[in-house]
């Protein structure tokens, strides 16, 4: 198994992060406090901490940059899942209502870095991208 990473990251709400990224998304929570919360995020620690002042950023008007003609919000993170788990997410996530800040699609078409990607939000303005390759070998293809 590759290391994993450890990324914390701002939000408004334990609770809305709870039912975010445990009941949507399916991530096990760890240890947490009335301040923070752990998720095992597809292997990796993601900590969830309570900020005080919401960062309006974070909730509007963020940069982006143009990729495969959509705008990519930046920051943003998220995991390279294989296509059956990605399509199962999507499908998941498109049945509770999540609204899409790009639609489940597959980018660079018949290049080798073809890949299936979707961005959303989560409860506090948090980009995410999910992705997965049909050949994951080409992750770093250029």
């Amino acid at each position: 198994m590759p290391d994993p990473f450890h990324l914390a990251f701002p939000v408004q709400s334990i609770a809305e992060s709870r039912a975010f990224y445990g009941d949507l998304l399916g991530c096990t929570e760890g240890r947490s406090s009335d301040r923070w919360v752990d998720f095992d995020f597809f292997g990796h620690q993601l900590v969830a901490h309570l900020v005080d002042e919401p960062d309006e950023k974070r909730s509007g008007g963020k940069p982006s940059n143009s990729v495969d003609g959509h705008d990519v919000p930046i920051p943003h993170f998220g995991v390279v899942l294989d296509m059956i788990r990605w399509q199962a997410l999507a499908d998941r996530l498109k049945a509770a209502g999540v609204q899409f800040i790009i639609e489940p699609y597959i980018r660079f078409q018949g290049q080798p870095s073809e890949q299936a990607t979707m961005f959303f939000l989560d409860p506090s303005g948090n980009a995410l991208e999910f992705k997965a390759f049909a050949d994951l070998g080409q992750m770093f293809a250029s």
